[in-house]
């Protein structure tokens, strides 16, 4: 049994351009796992760099997600990018996140260890109704934005926020951010990296400009997301792959074309209606602002008014507020640029 290498990486940058090298792999290969004494009870994901199962840990009866990575196709062994962003997700402490518990390598594959949850909040949000939910939505948002804001504070970006990866704990009533993919690290306001989510729901718009950039806006974007599929009980853009990226196109064509208010006044109508209280959608459209640097940030939404009484908000004071300037260029002026 070996254990990944702990590494200093800060910024992960694949050079590629790719991430097929790390294959999808068939559940004969979770075999390995009983010689480190975890049973596998049954699969529970799947996405780009692997499949994740529920299993169990023999020696101390409780429940784990193993992640397991086959890194065949690479031909120097562990990748270097996956070891700064396990490198990264070891250094993730807190009540908010999944942990990382260990790191195993047999062969040509990688096992990652998580802590595991009972619930996710996408099963969450299926199994009960808009109303049942409503009560519960402030904590459940502030614990998320928490979490985010312990990720931008560490120079952090969580990159693939969707209700699958925020879990909840029934018994502790905790909401953690889970992150079976790869995080990524930045040291400057933008950092260019491969990353492979072309129909999420989720991805923020300006990314279907220029697909290569990825940011803390980002972030808070699919947090909105979020937010407004708690509100309503169904995603804010509910269609497929290509169908998202067309109902993504024409929100942009109607922003740029001064038309988005009128977009946004039936969405707030909607959410009204929906019980959502008026400081909730001025929220929610500040998480949802088409220019990302007008975006509200994580800390900034856990000091709105909407928040303000919810439980379980904890500022991360490192991370400074970020303030729109009035003199930035407009989202349409970045656009006819070609700036994103």
């Amino acid at each position: 049994m070996k254990k990944v290498k702990d590494c200093c990486y800060k910024v992960v940058k694949k050079t590629n351009g790719s991430v097929s090298c790390l294959n999808i792999l068939g559940s004969e290969q979770m075999e390995k796992v009983k010689d480190w004494n975890y049973k596998v009870v049954e699969k529970i994901g799947q996405g780009v760099f692997g499949e994740v199962y529920k299993c169990l840990n023999l020696e101390t009866g409780k429940k784990v997600a193993i992640k397991m990575i086959n890194i065949q196709n690479e031909p120097e062994g562990v990748p270097s990018y996956l070891i700064a962003g396990v490198s990264l997700l070891k250094e993730l402490e807190h009540d908010n996140i999944v942990r990382l518990l260990d790191v195993l390598t047999s062969g040509r594959y990688v096992y990652l260890v998580f802590e595991y949850l009972d619930l996710d909040l996408g099963s969450f949000i299926r199994k009960h109704t808009a109303t049942s939910i409503r009560p519960h939505i402030k904590t459940i948002l502030s614990q998320i934005l928490v979490g985010l804001a312990y990720y931008h504070s560490h120079n952090i970006l969580h990159g693939d926020l969707q209700p699958s990866n925020v879990l909840i704990d029934l018994k502790s009533k905790k909401v953690k951010l889970a992150d079976f993919g790869l995080t990524t690290s930045f040291g400057v306001p933008h950092i260019e990296y491969s990353y492979n989510e072309v129909g999420s729901p989720y991805k923020a718009p300006e990314s279907r400009i220029r697909s290569s950039v990825y940011s803390t806006p980002h972030d808070v974007w699919a947090v909105g997301c979020i937010f407004a599929e708690m509100v309503s009980g169904n995603p804010l853009f509910p269609c497929g792959k290509k169908d998202h990226l067309s109902l993504i196109v024409r929100y942009l064509e109607d922003m740029i074309n001064n038309l988005f208010i009128c977009y946004w006044q039936d969405l707030a109508e909607q959410l009204l209606g929906l019980g959502l209280e008026p400081p909730g959608v001025e929220l929610l459209s500040q998480m949802l602002y088409l220019d990302p640097d007008l975006r509200v940030t994580a800390n900034g939404a856990l000091l709105h008014r909407y928040l303000r009484h919810a439980e379980d908000i904890r500022i991360a004071e490192t991370v400074p507020l970020k303030l729109p300037s009035s003199n930035k260029p407009s989202f349409s002026q970045k656009v006819s640029e070609g700036r994103f």
